[in-house]
């Protein structure tokens, strides 16, 4: 009996050291350090999809095209929508530009 009682005492100071460690973790969540923006630049008419990629904080990539805010620095030359995709509308110089949690990455195009 006192073996089971000892084991049991083992077992549950084995457990709340487990659950102890668990709580302590020096792990920090990773962040984004950069939005790269790519794409092909379309002619006036045409539409393109443009992609931004983040590259977090432990050199890993996700794709966060949907979850991106897209801007045109000149829509007499491109327009973008919110999903990234880029429609020409005249000739022109035109920064295309997408931010997620802060962080803004550029494609600059010429529309031919």
């Amino acid at each position: 009996m006192q073996t089971r009682s000892a084991t049991a005492l083992i077992l549950v100071f084995a457990l709340a050291a487990l659950a102890a460690a668990c709580g302590n973790s020096s792990t920090a969540a990773s962040s984004i350090t950069a939005i790269t923006v790519t794409g092909a630049t379309p002619t006036v008419g045409a539409t393109s999809q443009f992609t931004a990629t983040a590259t977090m904080s432990t050199g890993t990539t996700q794709d966060v095209t949907s979850l991106a805010s897209w801007t045109s620095s000149n829509t007499a030359a491109a327009a973008v929508s919110s999903t990234g995709v880029v429609t020409g509308v005249g000739s022109g110089t035109t920064v295309i530009a997408a931010t997620y949690s802060s962080v803004v990455g550029t494609d600059a195009i010429t529309v031919p």
